[in-house]
């Protein structure tokens, strides 16, 4: 009986699949998926712009090369309205802004290889290129009259005191540029000298820097000294400028000097604008990690500092309606933290601080119009949802549940527009009214193929680990699923460390429904020092990136084990960069698993500090620097590759080659180690690939990395 109910399931599982002609999500369903992003309601909320990204063929699609492609769409609020491509160019478009008499559409669009502001009259015709900035032009700002734009720029040194507009008087950094051997700025930079290699000092001098400027020599005298991708001397500055919205318009710097402004916004009357940098330290900016929040006439007049103080980053900065008050988080430099909500009064100074009691780190911030509210989202719990504070109460009340997570969001005119990514769908635009009731579905972007695909829901389950802490984790079965039998199952560890998984979570989507149509199980979880679930939470992995946070993952799996229905002989282990180190970790120390895959990881914390961009995480979570004698017996202690001679399971080890962010040597010395050894590892290396490469990096590198890793599993598993 028992034999003929299992063959009735399978028949009836069958047939239910044929009829519903639906499939599993395969590896080039990658390509299909089309996010949202940049969600912005018109004032009155009639309308809303929003940005979507897919990926389409290169030219030769034979090649089986895919581009990234983005464009800004809209759509009336009305119900039953039907969304609208507004932008067409291959370059594509991203950051639309509305003016505020909702008009006009302000967007960014690459041009000449600079991004450029362009304006869309909704009333027709084409888009009108705004500036033409040798520096380039993003984050488009409308004045509250309509009649400018704001607009930041990234300008590297050299130009910045070349240009007299934002150095007046040519002034040099008050900083030193710690150029070895020269104590002032001056002395390096004075020079008229000509390049002459057989001339006089001045002159070899020239010559060198002339090397150095036509890339014949990279001269590394700067602390961050990595970018994502490349290593380089260069030192970067944003600024704002201010350009009027009429033809060849020229732009006025807004902000000026050898400092980082990161934030502008206009106070309502138009006068004022809100700013966000570091101009108090006389530190060189790849040492000074502080930021100020200042107010300064729209001419730069009455430059004055609202908050700020040594030790302190300042930011996130969103000023009400009225103009009476400003929402901002703060939190220590150099420290792992959330950072803490607040609001001061415009005219007070920062003793009249008034602090909101909300232990999670806040996202976009936006003022309900009668400024008694203000919305943001915040990871929690395996989701992103969207909470309002109430700021005359200072209660916080969540509006969305934590399965599902809101990647952008708008308000206005009574109307609540947002993207949400969820388990059924990774990117929708929806509209809800302001107590987030009455939901409408106002895109289909990924309808079309979402239909024929099976899609495998995660449960939630909870335990507490050895110090008391509750960690969540989410088991998804195979697709397909049948009692009674065993499957593979797959431990996913997700990478940060501050990261959060959960259903409200998107680069994972679409890798965790892979793996599940293939007939894996799969189990995934928050460990302790993940995000999303407060300060003390976050912290508790400090001196311990190792045992405690292995800990947690594998009691996860066991518990996912102990449901019945998972292979003990077939587990499997995967994670990328925190998670590539935590695989090696756990290889080192215990050997259940069949096969282990490690993505673009750190397995060597004192070379990981010269290798990597993330250096600072050394620092921040171990309490010091490689050469302190207390911090590297923890650094010893807590790197896979001190216990490479202990790893004996199947390996496949993945790192791009333009990773600069933990470092791509980490990889080849984790391999060759084991190699030596005889183990069986094998190592891959994608050319160009930076450490986006499984997020958003080259799309055909991406299927090419979990294909690989699904088939160095299958050779394990049979």
């Amino acid at each position: 009986m028992r034999y003929l109910l299992v063959l009735t399931v399978l028949f009836l599982t069958i047939i239910g699949n044929a009829q519903t002609g639906k499939q599993p999500v395969l590896v080039t369903d990658m390509l299909k998926i089309k996010t949202i992003s940049g969600v912005t309601l018109t004032e009155d909320g009639s309308a809303a712009a929003f940005v979507v990204t897919g990926i389409e063929p290169e030219s030769d699609s034979s090649k089986w090369e895919y581009k990234y492609t983005s464009q800004v769409w809209m759509t009336s609020t009305l119900t039953g309205a039907v969304p609208r491509q507004i932008t067409f160019s291959k370059d594509g478009a991203s950051q639309p802004a509305w003016s505020p008499d909702g008009k006009q559409l302000a967007f960014v669009r690459t041009t000449d290889g600079k991004p450029q502001i362009f304006i869309l009259s909704l009333d027709g015709g084409e888009a009108i290129q705004l500036t033409k900035s040798r520096y380039g032009a993003s984050a488009p700002k409308w004045s509250p009259d309509g009649k400018q734009i704001a607009f930041s720029s990234s300008v590297k040194i050299k130009e910045l005191m070349n240009d007299s507009l934002l150095d007046p008087g040519k002034k040099v950094p008050a900083w030193w540029l710690e150029k070895p051997g020269f104590k002032q700025n001056e002395e390096m930079l004075s020079s008229t000298a000509k390049p002459n290699p057989d001339g006089t000092l001045g002159e070899v001098r020239a010559w060198l820097e002339m090397n150095a400027n036509d890339k014949k020599a990279t001269v590394l005298d700067k602390l961050n000294f990595q970018s994502e991708s490349d290593v380089s001397a260069d030192i970067s500055f944003n600024h704002f400028f201010l350009v009027n919205v009429q033809p060849n318009a020229i732009p006025v710097p807004l902000t000026h000097g050898f400092y980082r402004f990161n934030e502008l916004e206009f106070t309502p009357d138009g006068r004022q604008f809100i700013i966000a940098g570091d101009i108090d330290s006389l530190q060189h900016p790849d040492r000074s990690q502080e930021s100020e929040i200042f107010i300064t006439g729209i001419d730069g007049s009455g430059f004055h500092k609202l908050l700020g103080k040594e030790g302190m980053s300042y930011n996130n900065a969103k000023l009400s309606n009225n103009g009476k008050w400003l929402a901002f988080e703060f939190s220590k430099v150099n420290y792992v933290s959330v950072p803490t909500l607040a609001l001061l009064p415009l005219t007070g100074t920062e003793k009249d601080m008034i602090i909101v009691p909300f232990d999670r780190n806040v996202g976009n911030m936006v003022w309900s119009k009668d400024d008694q509210f203000i919305y943001f989202t915040a990871q929690s719990n395996g989701g992103a949802p969207l909470y309002r504070l109430d700021v005359k109460t200072k209660q916080v009340n969540q509006l969305t549940d934590v399965n599902s997570g809101l990647l952008s969001f708008d308000m206005a005119g009574g109307k609540l527009a947002y993207v949400q990514t969820a388990v059924t769908d990774p990117s929708e635009l929806y509209l809800t009214d302001e107590n987030a009731a009455n939901v409408q579905k106002m895109t289909g972007v990924n309808d079309s193929w979402l239909q024929q695909k099976q899609i495998s829901v995660p449960e939630k389950h909870s335990f507490k680990n050895n110090i008391g802490q509750t960690i969540e984790y989410w088991v998804m079965k195979p697709v397909g699923f049948e009692p009674g039998k065993k499957y593979p199952l797959l431990l996913e560890i997700h990478g940060g460390p501050t990261a959060m998984w959960g259903p409200g979570e998107l680069s994972m989507w679409h890798e965790f429904q892979f793996f599940c149509g293939k007939g894996f199980g799969v189990v995934y979880c928050n460990p302790r020092g993940s995000g999303g679930y407060g300060e003390n939470f976050l912290r508790s992995n400090i001196n311990n990136w190792g045992t405690g946070p292995a800990s947690d993952v594998l009691s996860a799996l066991d518990k996912t084990v102990m449901e019945g229905w998972a292979d003990t002989s077939r587990l499997l282990v995967t994670g990328g960069s925190y998670a590539g180190y935590l695989v090696a970790w756990i290889i080192g120390h215990d050997h259940r698993f069949k096969a282990a895959c490690s993505q673009r990881g750190v397995y060597d914390l004192s070379t990981f500090f010269g290798e990597g961009n993330a250096w600072r995480l050394v620092q921040n979570y171990f309490g010091g620097y490689p050469w302190e004698a207390g911090t590297k017996a923890v650094l010893q202690r807590e790197s896979p590759i001190n216990y490479v001679e202990n790893i004996t399971t199947p390996y496949i080890i993945f790192h791009g080659d333009n990773d600069r962010r933990t470092g791509f040597v980490e990889g080849e010395m984790l391999y060759r180690s084991l190699k030596v050894l005889g183990r069986p590892v094998e190592y891959v290396r994608h050319p160009g690939a930076t450490h986006e490469l499984t997020r958003s990096g080259n799309n055909r590198q991406r299927m090419d990395q979990m294909l690989r890793t699904w088939e160095f599993f299958e050779r394990w598993l049979h």
